[in-house]
């Protein structure tokens, strides 16, 4: 098993790096556990209000099964959803961190006043376990806060309100809850960090109300939790997240931790520059980290483009989720079982399938979601990670070190992507409907590449040692237009795009044993031409 870190000290915030005790920088990679201490109906392939946040998930589940049974499903559920295995796989892939996110509920009983459960230390305990086994480090993330912090169905919230930041019984129970977590973990040096709130105060556009009178409690709140936890432990990082998804810099107008990362999350964006540079500046302004610890949910070429830049950068990410039903964007796939269409339909207002054939159903789910079961997608993180074969986006070009080595171009007189780049970027056709819910448009986009100008695209080869590397280049050609290959080893090939082909091959040759990253250039050399896509294999 590849084990990422031997963990031997507290990550900590150092300037705008994430450091561990020998001073080391770690740029963070890895993924979220969703759905597993706290369920979202989609990753069951359920898309209405009925089945959307934990409390209805589970009052569907009783409807379908019985009262009796309903308590066995989700303590067999818990103990299958994530396990060590799951764990050691992430690592096995090369990441170096997850997120837990995790419901209230399953460490204190609902209700006013404070009743702890053991139930979800339990499971925290086991999973940091296997973590240190990985060498991975795990960050708490507190997903479900009691009244719901976000108003929406991800806080398991009861009307779509952010009670979090209303109801003082709600806030004790909040800061107990994290005080109790830091007493119990404070000397756990596997823990990466304590994220205080996921995506905290739902954006007035998301059409549950207008909450940003709250976002000055927000900011009480984290000094508030901050204080309970430095009570107890001194150790650990703070991430702090802001409004409306974790996407508004607003509150970070101060530090309010000397040991603290300015936590951000980003969906459905163009995957260039632009996309972060709100979060950069927050961060340059207090001398803090970055990471980007939710995002995802797109298109592998998508992956391929933005987390290689926000490395370029210095800043980590984690992707959402680790493990959903039938999908190839994330690294499990979770079979959907025979007969799953009828407790789909009964969740639609469709007819009951029966106690007895609905527990059949979902006892194959509860095989399904062990990670044996599930249809592993590895293509996912070569594009993560651009490790060949993959596929890149040509707009999605090195943007570090940057003019002059990364790139060199006349002009970007449209300025729709890159606009921070002399590369000119143009439509190949209008933009149309969303092919889904996060889907930006970009691979409508091509790079036009001319005389006396070059990009590079940089790739991981660390896993490619004796293999030869191709490089296969889409493109459109209005004349006969010459390229140059050039590899970082010098090798150079003359590549001729001609009008009425649309692709060219060249091979890159075999990397060095010894070599973890290579960077292949395009020079344009003679002509112009619409360089679409890049497939290294």
């Amino acid at each position: 098993m590849k084990k990422q870190n031997n963990l031997c000290a507290y990550l900590h915030a150092d300037g705008k790096k994430i450091v561990d005790g020998s001073g080391k920088e770690i740029l963070l990679s890895g993924w979220g556990l969703g759905n597993w201490l706290l369920q979202e109906g989609y990753m069951w392939k359920a898309y209405g209000e009925r089945f959307d946040r934990p409390s209805r998930i589970e009052k569907c589940v009783e409807e379908l099964t019985g009262k009796d049974y309903a308590p066995l499903f989700w303590k067999k559920y818990r103990e299958n959803y994530i396990r060590r295995e799951d764990i050691l796989a992430m690592a096995e892939l090369g990441y170096n961190s997850v997120r837990i996110p995790f419901s209230y509920r399953l460490f204190m009983e609902d209700g006013p006043g404070i009743l702890w459960k053991e139930e979800g230390f339990k499971l925290l305990d086991d999973c940091l376990s296997w973590c240190e086994e990985a060498g991975i480090y795990a960050f708490l993330d507190l997903h479900g806060a009691p009244g719901g912090q976000t108003g929406s169905n991800i806080d398991d919230s009861v009307d779509n309100v952010p009670r979090l930041f209303i109801d003082r019984d709600c806030r004790v129970k909040a800061c107990a809850l994290w005080k109790k977590l830091a007493q119990r973990y404070s000397e756990r040096a596997v823990v990466g960090g304590y994220d205080l709130l996921n995506e905290p105060i739902i954006p007035p556009e998301a059409g549950n109300g207008d909450f940003d009178y709250l976002i000055p409690e927000l900011e009480l709140f984290y000094e508030e939790v901050i204080a309970a936890v430095r009570e107890v432990d001194n150790n650990h990082l703070i991430s702090l997240e802001g409004a409306h998804w974790a996407t508004d810099v607003r509150i970070f107008h101060k530090k309010y931790d000397d040991n603290m990362v300015l936590h951000f999350h980003r969906y459905a964006e163009m995957p260039d520059r632009a996309c972060l540079e709100r979060f950069i500046s927050a961060a340059e302004e207090l001398d803090v980290p970055l990471w980007m610890g939710e995002t995802g949910e797109n298109s592998n070429a998508w992956y391929a483009a933005l987390y290689p830049l926000a490395s370029a950068l210095g800043i980590g990410y984690n992707l959402w989720p680790w493990k959903k039903m039938d999908c190839t964007n994330s690294p499990c796939s979770i079979r959907e079982p025979e007969g799953y269409q009828k407790i789909l339909r009964y969740l639609d207002k469709g007819p009951h399938p029966g106690y007895e054939e609905a527990r059949q159903i979902l006892n194959q789910y509860l095989e399904n979601i062990c990670i044996e079961n599930c249809e592993l997608h590895p293509e996912v993180t070569r594009h993560v990670f651009r490790k060949p074969p993959f596929t890149i986006q040509a707009v999605d070009f090195d943007a570090c070190p940057g003019k002059g080595a990364s790139w060199f171009g006349s002009g970007n007189p449209y300025g729709i992507y890159r606009s921070d780049t002399d590369m000119e970027i143009r439509e190949l056709y209008p933009a149309g409907e969303k092919a889904f819910a996060f889907d930006c448009g970009w691979e409508r986009l091509a790079l036009v590449l001319k005389a006396g100008e070059f990009v590079c695209y940089s790739f991981c080869t660390a896993e490619t040692a004796g293999k030869e590397i191709h490089l296969q280049i889409s493109y459109r050609a209005e004349e006969k237009t010459e390229l140059a290959v050039i590899t970082e080893t010098g090798k150079e090939v003359l590549v001729s795009l001609e009008p009425g082909t649309e692709d060219a091959e060249v091979s890159l040759g075999i990397p060095a044993a010894d070599m973890e990253k290579g960077t292949v250039r395009l020079e344009g050399r003679s002509g112009s031409a619409w360089i679409k896509q890049l497939i290294f294999t």
